[in-house]
């Protein structure tokens, strides 16, 4: 399920971007945050996270991708 945010929440990321930003940046800074937010939920609620040594495995292989 996607994270919900506050409005308090949405209005101090939006609050800390430079005076000009593109609608495609604003939308991935969200999208961010409510993946972060998600993130943190499940650690809450204490189901299964992924070990860091197994992002970054996931990470370099996407980043290697792109460079084919």
């Amino acid at each position: 399920m996607p994270a919900t945010l506050t409005r308090a929440q949405i209005l101090d990321t939006v609050r800390a971007w430079p005076d000009e930003v593109t609608v495609d940046d604003a939308i991935e800074r969200l999208v961010m945050l409510g993946g972060l937010e998600e993130g943190l939920a499940q650690a809450r609620r204490g189901e299964d996270l992924v070990p860091q040594a197994e992002v970054e495995r996931r990470m370099e292989a996407e980043m290697a991708s792109w460079q084919k």
